[in-house]
């Protein structure tokens, strides 16, 4: 199987890679975390003139390409210089309105995330505990159109976006598979609540209250017969994404924990002659190796047409960086003595964001689940 990137895909992790590089050092995502907006509004509009979300994209929802490999370019250089920028709910947001019962009516709306506009997914709810079927919100039809009354949790970018795209219950138990919709609700919405929160790596979430909120008739995006299909598709596609991110930001604690011990001197020589040393930075090159692999795999998985492969590979890729990841933070902050925890240090806040993407769109523990559930049914 060919793993190299096509001249598109090289050329546009080059571009991205280079901007970012000059217009994204660590102390403007501390000023941009820091805001009131929580994202730097000028480098989210930059991002978007490069191409970066038409690339995320496929052309039945105005996008470039949208393949596996082309999620996997944009994340990992997102993840090099540990873009905070609403990338996440892009990605999601553009995916599912590909996918909708009707297109042509979400096309301005599909215009609107090409323009910029941030625009979030609301699945999570706090009860889930990581199971992407849980939805306890529910969906009914009355004389205006739909109601909506549910809690959503951790909607990335939530406060700010100009909409979110709603999972909720139609029919069914609260864990069923069938039943669910997909609704757009738009941020005017009467009714509808929010309360923002700075997560620890300095990302941004809401908690989100639809109490018994009117929608009109033409809310639903995706009905029960395909909405399940469509969320699945959705989810692994933010999977995807969170883990070639991770593999992004390990490539770059990889790198500066090697550029610290062989700069740093101890005993009249540079830590890195020491054995002992040597041997962890090994076992940290296999472990950047072994998820660069697995985030390949589940990126040519995504571009080759099997759902139930496509789901294998990508909780794959997720269970690995959860491991890998953590020990990659953890090991560096070892490695680096008492520097490894400070502000200053962009070290410091790579690791929180790989413990952090541990915990986004389900854990290590859900993807190993359900990565035995999926190969004992192959």
């Amino acid at each position: 199987m060919d793993f190299s990137l096509t001249d598109d895909q090289r050329m546009l992790a080059d571009t991205l890679g280079r901007y970012l590089q000059q217009r994204y050092p660590i102390a403007r995502r501390h000023a941009a975390a820091a805001s009131a907006r929580g994202y730097d509004a000028e480098l989210w509009a930059g991002l978007v003139e490069l191409g970066a979300v038409a690339a995320l994209l496929p052309p039945s929802a105005g996008g470039l390409a949208g393949g596996g490999v082309d999620i996997m370019v944009v994340f990992e250089q997102a993840g090099r210089a540990l873009v905070q920028e609403p990338l996440l709910g892009a990605l999601m947001i553009g995916q599912a309105l590909a996918q909708a019962d009707e297109p042509p009516r979400w096309q301005a709306l599909l215009q609107r995330l090409h323009e910029g506009a941030v625009m979030a997914l609301a699945h999570a709810e706090p009860e889930a505990h990581h199971d992407p079927w849980h939805v306890a919100t529910v969906a009914q039809r009355d004389a205006a159109g739909w109601v909506l009354d549910g809690h959503k949790a951790v909607v990335p970018f939530g406060a700010q976006a100009e909409g979110w795209l709603v999972s909720a219950r139609l029919s069914g138990a609260v864990r069923a598979r069938e039943g669910l919709g997909l609704f757009w609700v738009p941020r005017d919405t009467p009714g509808v609540r929010w309360r923002d929160v700075r997560r620890l790596d300095g990302g941004r979430v809401a908690e989100l209250w639809l109490p018994t909120v009117q929608l009109g008739p033409q809310a639903l995006v995706v009905g029960p017969a395909r909405a399940a299909a469509v969320l699945a598709q959705v989810l692994d596609a933010g999977t995807l994404a969170l883990s070639a991110e991770a593999l992004g930001a390990m490539e770059v604690v990889f790198q500066h924990t090697r550029t610290h011990l062989q700069t740093r001197h101890q005993f009249g020589q540079p830590l890195g002659r020491f054995q002992a040393l040597q041997h962890r930075m090994v076992d940290l090159w296999m472990a950047l190796q072994q998820t660069r692999s697995a985030v390949i795999n589940a990126a040519a998985a995504w571009d080759g047409g099997d759902t139930r492969q496509r789901a294998r590979a990508v909780s794959a890729a997720k269970v690995t960086v959860g491991h890998y990841g953590t020990l990659m933070a953890e090991e560096a902050i070892q490695l680096h003595g008492g520097l490894g925890m400070t502000w200053e240090l962009p070290l410091a806040h790579y690791a929180k964001r790989l413990v952090l993407i541990d915990h986004e769109l389900g854990d290590e523990d859900q993807h190993l689940a359900r990565f035995i559930e999926l190969d004992a049914q192959g």
